[in-house]
């Protein structure tokens, strides 16, 4: 009789891995993949990266997944190649060819055309992606050849900037808003060039402090051992360390874990003076390390209003 196969136990990690998406894998697959090899429980990402893309792909596990909203609101950075004179209908290599014009751009018509990108503009999302209407994802109306109207939404384009030009190939690093699509930059670029365009290469590069050059690839995961890959994890503090922090000792730290609003009196152990987001630890006597509670708003009069809480002592 065949015995029956044991099921592994998932474990309660907690961290954050920086993941360097390969081309051709939805957000959602790598995170599966990577979310396997780690042997997590539980796991979510900060924003999706289109399968074409390629680049910094922030994975949450456990208690990280609590404040993987924070990253859908910061800037992203990122470097494309342009391709001038090809339209798609995705407005990348994925898609179909739907227009093709000669390239006859100088440099000096880019960097003119460059210039009325930077700063908030007015950016139409595209057909081609999960933004949804009467529940259903844009993508889906797009593959049954139906063309919804989409109203104009601001972004701001913080960094645009000209790295080469091989024509037809534009090279461009881009600093930007939540909500910019790549894609439309690149295409609206070369409509005003008088071209059309599409992205050939996409590459996540920043997301808000978090970087590429601390990532790791799904080959190498696969390479390592479990130890090994739980020792890449970055604390859940990872996600949080563009706020200000503050300090508890043990009592405040209590009545913080229990939801409660706190005056910070001089029983706190330290706080920023701006208002705003903080992130919350407590603070050992006479001990030098520190343990993250959760997230805040920091009020008038000193006030403390906890906002999202750390549930486990084990953090990673």
């Amino acid at each position: 009789m065949n015995q029956p196969i044991k099921k592994k136990t998932r474990l309660p990690i907690n961290g954050v891995l920086l993941l360097d998406k390969p081309v051709g894998w939805s957000s959602n697959d790598a995170l599966i993949k990577a979310k396997r090899l780690l042997n997590a429980i539980k796991a979510g990402h900060t924003g999706t990266l289109d399968p074409f893309a390629t680049g910094l792909l922030p994975l949450c596990f456990g208690e990280a997944t609590k404040f993987s909203a924070d990253l859908l609101d910061a800037d992203k950075t990122y470097q494309t190649v342009v391709h001038l004179g090809i339209s798609t209908n995705t407005g990348d290599t994925e898609g179909e060819t739907i227009q093709t014009h000669e390239v006859n751009i100088t440099e000096a018509q880019i960097q003119a055309v460059l210039a009325q990108f930077r700063g908030d503009i007015l950016q139409v999302p595209p057909m081609y992606s999960a933004l949804k209407r009467d529940g259903k994802p844009l993508y889906e109306y797009a593959r049954e050849g139906i063309t919804l109207e989409r109203e104009a939404r601001t972004v701001t384009i913080h960094l645009l900037e000209f790295v080469k030009y091989e024509a037809p190939f534009l090279t461009l690093n881009v600093r930007c808003s939540k909500g910019t699509y790549i894609r439309v930059l690149g295409e609206d670029i070369g409509n005003a060039l008088g071209c059309g365009a599409h992205l050939n290469t996409l590459r996540r590069t920043h997301v808000g402090h978090l970087i590429l050059e601390n990532t790791v690839t799904l080959d190498q995961l696969i390479e390592m051992s479990e130890e090994q890959r739980h020792a890449l994890l970055a604390p859940v503090d990872a996600l949080l360390s563009s706020f200000p922090e503050v300090l508890l000792n043990p009592e405040l730290s209590k009545r913080f874990l229990q939801g409660q609003r706190i005056s910070l009196t001089k029983e706190a152990v330290a706080h920023p003076s701006e208002l705003g987001r903080v992130r919350v630890y407590r603070a050992e006597p006479e001990q030098t390390t520190k343990q993250l509670l959760g997230s805040a708003q920091l009020q008038e009069f000193g006030v403390l209003a906890p906002e999202r809480l750390i549930s486990t002592v084990d953090q990673h």
